[in-house]
């Protein structure tokens, strides 16, 4: 079956260039514009892979210190039955383990340094069961954790700042005071550093300490957990159990998932994926609309053509739709070439980065400074089909005012100098 004569004159139009100077020169934009079209759409899955990187990198190490899922006791005090609001919550099939905790803000102090913190009771037995921390902990560090023993695992951070070592003590300064005939006393507590833990993440690694959580009732009098945390099965099903919890656990308990226990930071990086799309796209937009240029020179360079074909019958559709093919394969074959190189970038981005950084002898994530020393990607399709429908978008409506124009074009008018 033949192609209709609209798509065959369409494709030689696009491969013409070596009928004149003139011919070449139209042909040498047309190739830069699927050129850049290619880089942009490159760019935009190289970048925004990259940042879906980073983002799982940060949520795994995030997510290996809390839980998927936290039970609150809205009043902030200890829960009467942390065992039977457990037991409720296991009944959703997506719970696959569950730790009672203790938390609550206080000062951390060594002779004259003095850091706040985090401190956070846990039963290292079913910590292990939440948190991928607690798995690796629990026949260390997590051990050591007696009740009544009073010991404090550190993160290695915060040992840092306090300059602290397994074997050291330090006191912990629990908030509010008690009251006695000299006045309101600080409530101080000496703890044994049994353990230092590293998550590589600096928010945990600088103002979180594990303690017992019988030790950690005590010291602040709550008079048993105050919360109990939850794993799933699909850490991205988070908000839908956490509205699944809250609707049985009755109007005292607080259901709060990972995602809302740090939106900040969430709403923080889809903001800078936003923007980065944004002027990304800028740049597919320039070379699409680089389109227009070629095919506004080649429709003046065809006129002769386009009135023939006005003569013997063609219809201003049939000649709109030409260029229309003319300029949409150029955007389909720049869309393409980009999708296909910026996948092979991202797949390959833990080669390629290594390889320049021993080209040039740089290092773009010393160790040093950052906590990821490789460029992390992760494509998805969420993002890649959007940026080539995106692409080929812009690319059809960079067609439309010169092909509208070809089919303008009058016979007698064009044919008069001919």
């Amino acid at each position: 079956m033949s192609l209709p004569f609209e798509l065959q004159v369409g494709w030689r139009y696009v491969r013409a260039g070596r009928g004149g100077r003139r011919n070449r020169f139209i042909s040498f934009i047309s190739g830069a514009s699927m050129i850049g079209i290619a880089l942009g759409v490159m760019a935009l899955i190289v970048v925004l892979s990259v940042m879906n990187g980073f983002q799982r990198e940060v949520r795994d190490r995030m997510l290996n210190v809390i839980a998927h899922v936290e039970l609150l006791d809205y009043a902030g005090q200890g829960l009467p039955d942390w065992q039977a609001l457990a037991a409720k919550a296991r009944e959703n099939p997506a719970v696959v383990g569950v730790a009672p905790f203790v938390a609550s803000q206080s000062l951390i102090a060594r002779g004259e340094d003095m850091r706040g913190a985090v401190i956070r009771g846990i039963s290292p037995a079913e910590e292990a069961t939440v948190t991928g921390l607690g798995e690796q902990l629990k026949d260390t560090a997590y051990a050591r954790l007696q009740p009544g023993a009073w010991n404090i695992v550190l993160g290695a951070e915060l040992a840092r700042q306090l300059n602290v070592g397994e074997g050291d003590k330090i006191t912990v300064v629990a908030p509010g005071g008690q009251v006695t005939p000299a006045g309101v006393v600080p409530r101080l507590k000496s703890f044994n550093v049994v353990g230092i833990f590293n998550s590589g993440h600096y928010e945990y690694d600088s103002g979180l300490a594990l303690v017992h959580v019988d030790d950690a009732a005590k010291l602040f009098r709550t008079g048993g957990p105050t919360g109990v945390q939850l794993k799933l099965s699909d850490v991205h099903d988070a908000r839908r159990v956490a509205s699944e919890l809250a609707g049985r656990m009755g109007p005292d308990i607080r259901v709060r998932d990972w995602t809302r226990s740090n939106a900040t930071w969430f709403d923080a990086v889809q903001i800078e994926k936003r923007m980065m799309s944004i002027v990304l796209t800028l740049i597919v937009a320039v070379a699409a609309f680089n389109l227009v240029s070629t095919l506004v020179m080649t429709v003046t360079d065809k006129q002769s053509d386009i009135a023939i074909m006005r003569t013997l019958g063609a219809s201003p559709r049939s000649i709109m739709s030409i260029f229309i093919v003319q300029g949409a394969v150029s955007g389909v074959i720049g869309t393409l070439a980009g999708v296909v190189l910026g996948l092979a970038v991202a797949f390959n981005i833990d080669i390629i980065v290594p390889a320049i950084e021993s080209l040039l002898n740089v290092s773009f994530l010393p160790g040093s400074i950052y906590l990821i020393s490789q460029m992390p990607s992760d494509p998805q399709q969420a993002d890649i089909i959007p940026i080539a429908i995106g692409s080929l978008s812009l690319a059809f409506l960079a067609t439309l005012y010169p092909s509208w124009r070809a089919s303008r074009v009058q016979p007698a008018e064009a044919l008069r100098y001919e």
